[in-house]
C-alpha cells in the first residue's frame, strides 16, 4: 500500500534560490512543474538575485544540508536528483556524502561555476572537490563550455574539440556527459553527449539571438531529471529537454531589465 501512495514520480533539486526567479532551485522546480514531475528542494544557499546580477549570497548551514535529505529521505521516493550551484567546498563535500547515504536516484550534476551576470557561484577549492568527490557520485555531469574547460584543463578552439573533453571527464569517474554549447558563436547551438557504452551523439537547435536566457543551464539539467524520473532512458531524456529548453528561449517573455529568465510555460 505504500508503494502505491508513493508512486507519482518525485524529483529533488540540490541547489541554491535565486530571488529573482530565473534560475537556481526556482527554475529547477518549474521546470519539473511544467514536466509533470513533484519536485522537492534540498537549498544550500540564498542569493539575491535578479537578471542584473548577484548582489548577495548566504550559504547555509552544513547540519541543515543533512536535516533536509533526512527529512525527504524519511518520506518521498526520489526518482532523480540534480544538482546546481554548492558555494564551496565544504558544502560540495556535504552534498557528496548525502548522495552517498539515501538513494536518491539517477544524479545529474550541473556543475554550476559563474552566474549570466558574472559573478562567481563556485569557490576555487570547491572545484577540486566537486572532480573528486561530485563527479564520481554522478550518473551526468552537464558543464557549459567554459565549465568543462575548467574541470578538465582543455582549451577548446573548436567543437571538433567536445568529444576529447567528454572522454576527459569520464576519466573523472562521470559515467555521462553533456557538453553544452550555448557559448559557441556559431549559429546552430550544438551539444555533445558521450555515454557510458561509449555510444555519442549530438543535439543542435537554431541559436536564439536574445538576452533572455538566464537559467538556461539549471533549466536543461532539470529537464533531463524529470525525463529520467518518468521513465526514459537517458538518450531521450536528453534530447527531449534539449527541445524543451529551446522553445523556453524562443517563446520569450519580457522580464527585468538585464539577462531575462526563460518562457517556462513554453510548450
Amino acid at each position: 500500500m505504500a508503494e502505491e501512495i508513493n508512486s507519482f514520480p518525485q524529483v529533488l533539486t540540490i541547489a541554491g534560490t535565486d530571488s529573482g526567479g530565473g534560475a537556481g532551485i526556482m527554475a529547477d522546480l518549474k521546470t519539473f512543474q511544467m514536466q509533470g514531475v513533484f519536485g522537492t528542494a534540498v537549498v544550500v544557499a540564498v542569493t539575491a538575485q535578479n537578471t542584473l546580477g548577484v548582489q548577495a549570497s548566504h550559504l547555509l548551514p552544513l547540519e541543515m544540508i543533512d536535516e533536509q535529505c533526512a527529512s525527504l529521505a524519511a518520506d518521498f521516493k526520489i526518482r532523480a536528483t540534480k544538482t546546481g550551484m554548492l558555494g564551496n567546498a565544504a558544502h560540495v563535500h556535504q552534498v557528496a556524502l548525502n548522495l552517498q547515504k539515501y538513494d536518491f536516484g539517477p544524479v545529474t550534476v550541473d556543475p554550476v561555476m559563474v552566474a549570466k551576470g558574472g559573478a562567481h557561484l563556485l569557490s576555487e577549492d570547491a572545484i577540486t572537490t566537486v572532480k573528486k568527490e561530485l563527479l564520481p557520485l554522478a550518473n551526468l555531469v552537464t558543464p557549459n563550455l567554459p565549465e568543462a574547460q575548467v574541470l578538465t584543463g582543455i582549451t577548446v578552439t573548436s567543437q571538433q574539440q567536445y568529444p576529447d573533453l567528454a572522454r576527459s571527464l569520464q576519466d573523472m569517474g562521470v559515467k555521462n556527459v553533456l557538453i553544452k554549447g550555448g557559448h559557441s558563436t556559431t549559429e546552430e547551438v550544438r551539444d555533445f553527449a558521450l555515454l557510458e557504452d561509449g555510444s555519442s551523439f549530438w543535439v543542435s537547435s537554431p541559436r536564439t539571438h536574445t538576452k533572455r536566457t538566464h537559467g538556461t543551464g539549471d533549466t536543461l539539467a532539470a529537464a533531463i531529471t524529470a525525463q529520467l524520473a518518468l521513465g526514459h532512458n537517458l538518450a531521450t531524456a536528453i534530447k527531449l529537454a534539449k527541445q524543451y529548453v529551446t522553445k523556453t528561449i524562443e517563446q520569450t517573455i519580457q522580464v527585468g531589465h538585464g539577462h531575462g529568465p526563460l518562457n517556462h510555460w513554453a510548450k
